[in-house]
């Protein structure tokens, strides 16, 4: 997964995502689940500081900058539990 930089509105939601130098505007209403981690594959006991919901996921759609002819680009994002970093989980472009 790739390290990304998310802006938040006012409201705590993802306005913006820099990924590769390149900022992408949320032109969407994001969506915002929560997610366990399988951490009992990698770990014999659950790490310090996980809680039973331990990653907020959030889809959104953005367009590239604030071009209005760029086509909107679905993002799922993953919010560090520990460390409050953006991981990008997935990036699909829309077919026009």
């Amino acid at each position: 997964m790739e390290h990304v930089m998310v802006k938040s509105g006012p409201d705590g939601k993802p306005a913006a995502v820099v990924r590769g130098g390149r900022e992408w505007v949320v032109g969407a209403e994001p969506v915002r689940w929560f997610e366990r981690v399988s951490w009992w594959e990698a770990e014999r006991r659950m790490p310090k500081g996980l809680s039973r919901v331990d990653v907020e996921v959030w889809q959104i759609q953005a367009t590239l900058g604030w071009n209005r002819d760029s086509a909107l680009t679905t993002m799922e994002l993953i919010r560090d539990g520990l460390g409050g970093g953006w991981r990008l989980r997935e990036a699909v472009a829309d077919a026009a």
